[in-house]
Order: structure tokens, then sequence, then C-alpha cells
């Protein structure tokens, strides 16, 4: 056994992946590679992401894993030039958000259960009224739903409402490893709802 020394540097560990899913990293990998704009870029990667929900085949036991404290972030994949992240974040009931918003362009979908979602608008302060969230809407998404966005515009509130757990994988626009979180913002502000 050897101590290692301040010289000594252990390459980061890859992700354990499957054949589906290094399947589906290739198809957005060709995607994103085309250089379109970024609400462009999300739907072509929705639509790749898509038939890949709700197989068996596309996640390990590990990356289903979930936390008893808090939902949990598991970096699929970081693409070695920065340009998109896959990460699946797994949610045990009850499990939430904080209200933010995102670094980048997003996709996300419903593997297993379903996510419920608010999103909200920002007004900003104005003639002595302070800033405020105003929801906009609430979706549900069930298992197979995908849906994409780019900022500004993207804040929101997501959680799991139901009994069990639900998975969902998020395509960012950003090196997520690198970053530690997709999250730019979290809003700590009044909200009409």
């Amino acid at each position: 056994m050897t101590t290692p020394t301040a010289h000594t540097r252990t390459a980061p560990a890859r992700p354990c992946t499957t054949p589906r899913l290094d399947a589906l990293v290739a198809e957005i990998r060709e995607a994103v590679g085309r250089g379109l704009p970024p609400d462009l870029t999300a739907y072509l990667v929705g639509e790749r992401l898509a038939p890949h929900l709700g197989t068996a085949d596309l996640l390990t036991a590990e990356q289903c894993e979930g936390d008893p404290d808090r939902y949990r972030q598991h970096l699929l994949h970081a693409e070695s030039d920065g340009s998109f992240s896959v990460v699946g974040l797994v949610w045990l009931p009850g499990q939430r958000t904080s209200v933010h918003d995102h670094v980048s362009w997003c996709v996300t979908g419903v593997h297993e259960g379903e996510e419920h979602e608010r999103r909200y608008r920002l007004v900003p302060a104005e003639d002595g009224v302070p800033a405020h969230l105003v929801a906009t809407e609430d979706v549900v998404n069930p298992q197979g739903a995908v849906c994409g966005f780019a900022p500004p515009g993207d804040i929101h509130r997501v959680w799991n409402a139901g009994a069990g757990r639900a998975i969902s994988l998020h395509v960012y626009g950003a090196d997520i490893g690198r970053l530690g979180s997709s999250v730019r913002r979290v809003y700590d502000l009044p909200a009409d709802r």
C-alpha cells in the first residue's frame, strides 16, 4: 500500500453506464453538435430522450437509488468539451426542489413515476411593490413526459407528490460535473400561490 503524495492525482471515476445510456449519449451528442440555438437544441434532445424513457436497461440499480433526506442527483455523463451533461434525479415521496432557474437550456424526461412542477414568472420591483413571483402553470409530468426550456423564463419548482419513487433524466447544456448543479439562482421571494 502506498500513500499518495501531493504530486499524485487520481482521475475521476467514469460514471457506470449501460449500452442504452451510451446510445442515448451518442444521440444527444449528434443533436448538440449541430450548433443550433438553445431552444431548437432542447427540442432535438427531447426527441432523442423520449424513446429511452421507461426502459429497464437505461440505468443501473445504483443510478436508481434515492436519498432519504433529499432528492438525489446522479451524474450519468458529462461531455468532455462541456457542451452537455446527463443527470438522473431520484425523488422519494415528498421530496422537492427550491424555486430556481438554470444555468443553461435543459430537457427533462420522466423515467419512472411522475413529477409535479409549478412554473413561475418573475415580476420585478416597481413603484414601491417588491419583486415577487407569479405562478403561471401547474404541470403533472407522467412517465414518458418530456419537456425542454431555455433561460430566461425557466423559473420553477419540482416535487414528487406520489407514494412511490420518481426518476427523471435531465440533459443540460453545461458541464454539471464541473458546476456541481444546474441551478443558477434560488428565489426566496413572495409567490401568489
